[in-house]
């Protein structure tokens, strides 16, 4: 066998300046998310990853994006570049963790990406029952960005984490999806409201008084809608915030009523200021399950991981 020359060696790899995680976060922009997003995301600042960018453009030697208002778009380099990109990170993960779970079938990683509504009560549930079935698997946890009502996360999307915890029942091509769990929906009223007792209600009793919603897009203001229109009103939007806990904090105020999730099977009566009462309304429910991309084979891990959640949704109290 020919001798390695290790300065050839690190001259080759010195000569390619670009590191892995400069072209993921090549691969979020290129798929529609903000310098801000991704560096909320990785927890790094705006100019770092704007650098990051730029390194990556002085490798391939043309520009790769182009602003379009406060967007980077792709040039017709970066649309060429992107595809291999794309393939180069899968490629790379799975070898990784390949590698890792070939040297100890006991262990491995799974990248998992949830909604914030889901990260006090159910993904630390699920995570800690998987483990007692595989303890040395690790997670490598993000939280989904908001998106489109009914579709995938861009993390699922561009292959960053290998299933998704969702809030609704998604669709798309080559996407697969299974229910775990269903959460009933609640009326959040403020303490002193005249429903604040009731042991459950309609809907409908609260048509014409002031709502706080989710901002648009969301699939919680779009299952808030549904449920209106279905008790036969349209109702008036008072606030729009942009989660959970601002919603139930706007209802606390005063400001308004609203419809919650129950928040996992500890789901209360009340929370400070706020009372949330049972709805009988048929569709007073939401989906919660997990996705994942048939077109990508799974590892190990992470396949056990997908089928133990299935499992587990149906055999637990997972539900609430």
């Amino acid at each position: 066998m020919r001798p390695i020359d290790i300065a050839q060696l690190t001259y080759a790899l010195s000569s390619w300046i670009v590191d892995t995680e400069a072209l993921r976060w090549f691969q979020h922009v290129a798929d529609g998310m903000t310098v801000t997003e991704v560096a909320d995301i990785y927890g790094v600042s705006q100019p770092g990853v704007s650098r990051a960018l730029s390194r990556v453009e002085q490798e391939a030697g043309t520009p790769l994006l182009q602003r379009s208002g406060r967007t980077l778009r792709l040039t017709l380099a970066g649309a060429a570049f992107k595809q291999h990109v794309d393939r180069l990170m899968v490629d790379l993960d799975d070898g990784i963790a390949a590698v890792e779970q070939l040297l100890d079938p006991g262990t491995g990683v799974v990248s998992l990406s949830y909604p914030l509504s889901l990260g006090t009560w159910f993904v630390p549930k699920l995570i800690r029952d998987f483990r007692v079935v595989r303890p040395r698997v690790r997670f490598r946890l993000q939280r989904s960005a908001v998106g489109e009502p009914g579709a995938i996360s861009r993390l699922l999307a561009t292959r960053a984490v290998d299933l998704e915890i969702t809030t609704e029942r998604v669709r798309g091509p080559g996407v697969q999806w299974r229910r775990v769990a269903i959460e009933p929906l609640l009326l959040a009223v403020p303490d002193d409201h005249h429903l604040a007792g009731a042991t459950d209600v309609d809907l409908a009793r609260v048509a014409g008084e002031p709502f706080i919603v989710r901002r648009a897009p969301s699939g919680m203001r779009e299952k808030v809608l549904g449920l209106c229109a279905a008790a036969g009103f349209e109702p008036e939007i008072a606030y729009e915030v942009d989660d959970l806990p601002t919603v139930r904090g706007f209802v606390g105020a005063g400001l308004g009523v609203s419809v919650v999730p129950t928040v996992g099977a500890e789901a209360t009566t009340q929370l400070g200021p706020v009372r949330f009462v049972p709805l009988r309304d048929e569709e007073a429910r939401r989906e919660i399950g997990i996705a994942w991309l048939a077109e990508r084979r799974l590892l190990p891990a992470a396949e056990s991981m997908r089928r133990y959640a299935v499992r587990w949704g149906a055999t637990s109290d997972a539900r609430a």
